[in-house]
């Protein structure tokens, strides 16, 4: 793949530069309808077209990086919430046993004392 855009990228360079020397002619660019100062032959409108061109194609680059970085970010989170989750329902799950050995170690009488201490439950 890298030695694929590395041919792209020179063939891009070789026809950029064949444009640039065979278009020697005059020209005039106008933009919203005033004349670009500085444009006055046709490789200068090549040039201005390329620095557009690498302008919008560096703004794609910053747009898709972002948008992966997101991407990323949310796959991270929901991964980190559903850990939570799942240390949460087996957290719970293990006080439900406790209070069950519990309830069952009173009810017998006299055996032997759990060493969990009884967990108090805040008023909501």
């Amino acid at each position: 793949m890298i030695f694929l855009g590395l041919v792209v990228t020179l063939a891009a360079i070789v026809v950029g530069v064949a444009v640039v020397l065979e278009n020697t002619g005059e020209a005039q660019v106008t933009v919203f309808g005033d004349t670009v100062p500085g444009i006055t032959e046709q490789w200068h409108v090549f040039m201005a077209g390329a620095v557009v061109a690498i302008v919008l194609m560096a703004g794609l680059m910053v747009a898709a990086l972002g948008f992966k970085r997101a991407m990323n970010m949310r796959r991270e989170l929901r991964e980190l919430r559903d850990e939570h989750e799942e240390s949460l329902q087996t957290l719970e799950m293990e006080r439900r046993k406790l209070q069950q050995a519990l309830a069952q170690a009173r009810r017998q009488g006299g055996g032997p004392q759990p060493s969990v201490p009884a967990q108090r439950v805040a008023p909501n």
